[in-house]
């Protein structure tokens, strides 16, 4: 998986600094395929799912 600080540079290598998906891939080590991926995908972090277990605590919240 990729870090947000690896996506950070993406998005700003591609679009601040024109640098093409070919270079950004060699440059990170990573897939050009991955590189797109990431460019494409709408959201700019990581998303996490919610929390389903309950806490120790819970049954002694009012």
């Amino acid at each position: 998986m990729i870090g947000v600080a690896l996506l950070g540079i993406i998005r700003r290598w591609h679009f601040h600094h024109q640098v093409p998906l070919r270079e950004i891939a060699r440059r990170l080590g990573i897939s050009r395929n991955t590189v797109r991926r990431h460019l494409r995908a709408e959201t700019t972090g990581p998303s996490y799912t919610e929390r389903r277990s309950s806490s120790v605590l819970d049954k002694h919240s009012v």
